[in-house]
């Protein structure tokens, strides 16, 4: 058995951990950019000890998802203001904003040089910035990943800027800061953190250390995610929903995803709808597809077991099967009211381009087996 394992250096986590931040930046540096959201609400406690240390930092901004321009802008500024650590503090699209334009901040040329697909896909040479990451919601795990998701809106695609270098100095994670995301932003967040932990444990690249942390983030988005939904002062729920949301992030980092991140990532390029969104209505489908096929073609493989496993972790039954696992995840969806892929604007004549997008994309790759142009049509299909 070989497997590596990496992450972010350092890993706080608590409730009113968000004090930590300013103190632990000023050891980096006295001149700080903060990367936020559009709005500057959930920072102002951090913007607040800045002020109490008579530093001004920098700010930036994230207005949606992040695009080239966005990081261009993003660097272009920090290099005007001399900053010397970053911090990211909002969503996923305002951490690898952050990440992006930290590891810009120390290597030489343009964006376009090391990305993948649109660009040259160069390796980045040098470590990254001094960057550290709070994430305000429970879904990406943004905050221990090595890749920063970027939107190219001219050619309509998500592509990726990856490095071990992309990994933040330190990750914070303050579960009270998550309290004020609305249910829809609670129910999709959580939605893609949940397919975070399933995807690397059925994955082809899955190891010991990434499968115990998927069982524990099984475990407690399973039972917080519809809490939370409806009481989302719950703060126990809260709680569960972060650390799954991080684990998801170091077993995907260390794992790999599969189908649904593989459809997910083309998909938010064509018709932008929220990502965890499109990731929860593929969920289900892809299961089951994938079930069938290794029933067919592997029935041998590891998957099989685990989905049963998965089944047994959020029933509490230990003789639950892949199908009561398919079957809790459509109630939940009824509970939660989830759009299908055609009310989130995804179009029929679509598909076919949306599948070529797919087969191409890092996520697919992972999948515990690989799905025919056919099976990856009808699952497509299935969410209309």
């Amino acid at each position: 058995m070989n497997f590596k394992f990496a992450t972010t250096n350092r890993i706080i986590f608590g409730p009113g951990s968000i004090n930590q931040v300013a103190p632990l930046a000023l050891e980096y540096g006295s001149n700080p950019l903060v990367v936020t959201g559009k709005g500057l609400e959930r920072a102002e406690q951090l913007l607040e000890h800045f002020k109490r240390s008579n530093i001004k930092p920098s700010i930036y901004s994230v207005t949606g998802e992040p695009t080239t321009i966005t990081i261009r802008e993003c660097v272009q500024l920090s290099r005007k203001n001399e900053c010397d650590v970053i911090i990211g503090i909002g969503g996923g699209s305002t951490i690898d904003t952050g990440k992006a334009a930290a590891a810009l901040m120390t290597n030489e040329g343009d964006l376009l040089d090391y990305l993948e697909v649109i660009g040259q896909g160069k390796k980045l040479k040098n470590p990254s910035a001094p960057f550290i990451a709070v994430p305000t919601t429970a879904g990406t795990g943004a905050e221990v990943t090595r890749n920063a998701v970027i939107a190219y809106p001219e050619h309509k695609v998500k592509v990726s800027l990856r490095s071990h270098f992309l990994l933040p100095e330190i990750a914070v994670v303050d579960p009270l800061l998550t309290h004020s995301m609305p249910p829809s932003i609670t129910a999709y967040t959580g939605l893609d953190a949940f397919t975070q932990v399933i995807e690397p444990y059925v994955s082809n690249k899955a190891n010991p250390i990434t499968d115990s942390l998927c069982r524990e983030g099984i475990k407690r988005i399973s039972r917080s995610l519809l809490r939370v939904y409806r009481n989302g002062s719950d703060s126990t729920s809260r709680e569960d929903m972060c650390i799954g949301s991080l684990f998801g992030g170091l077993t995907l980092a260390n794992a790999k995803l599969g189908a649904v991140h593989g459809f997910a990532g083309p998909m938010g390029g064509m018709i932008g709808a929220p990502h965890g969104a499109i990731c929860g209505t593929l969920l289900p489908h892809v299961i089951k597809a994938n079930i069938e096929a290794l029933k067919s073609r592997e029935p041998d493989s590891s998957a099989l077991l685990h989905y049963d496993e998965i089944a047994g972790i959020i029933t509490d039954n230990s003789k639950a099967t892949s199908m009561d696992l398919i079957d809790w995840i459509t109630e939940l969806y009824e509970n939660i009211k989830l759009p299908k892929l055609s009310e989130l604007g995804l179009k029929d004549e679509q598909i076919n381009k949306l599948i070529e997008k797919a087969k191409k994309a890092s996520s697919m790759k992972g999948n515990p087996i690989q799905l025919t142009d056919a099976e990856l049509k009808e699952i497509i299909k299935s969410t209309f």
